[in-house]
């Protein structure tokens, strides 16, 4: 089991942050600072999650999570949008792009690293909280 996660963020103060959160927890975090390095990123590694921002340079969240659903091998891997898009119908929109989740900026450190497993609970069963 790949403990791989991707996340695709242009901000090196939100990076740190959830790269510092997860990789205390186990996991490996694999980093793009543009949507499409993290297109590239999610194909070569086929990671166990992808982290997505919603504003990013060059490509927006919303054209990186349908570009993400046009790949086969990427097929069943949680999009979890983790954005400060907070107003009405966000959600909804990030959602109807492809994204399996949504976590709001700025994250809860006691809380974002069981929001993410929440997504794929079945595949961590055995990693320790």
């Amino acid at each position: 089991m790949s403990n791989d996660l991707l996340i695709i963020e242009d901000n090196e103060q939100n990076l740190y942050l959830m790269r510092f959160l997860l990789e205390k927890k186990g996991f490996t975090v694999i980093a793009a600072e543009n949507g499409r390095a993290g297109i590239d990123k999610a194909l070569e590694h086929k990671p166990l999650a992808i982290l997505l921002d919603i504003q990013l340079p060059e490509m927006d969240g919303y054209a990186v999570a349908a570009e993400l659903l046009k790949h086969k091998e990427l097929e069943g891997i949680p999009i979890i949008a983790v954005t400060s898009y907070a107003m009405v119908g966000d959600r909804e929109r990030i959602l109807a792009a492809g994204a399996t989740g949504y976590i709001e900026k700025p994250i809860n450190p006691d809380t974002f690293v069981t929001e993410i497993k929440q997504y794929f609970r079945e595949n961590t069963a055995d990693r320790e909280e």
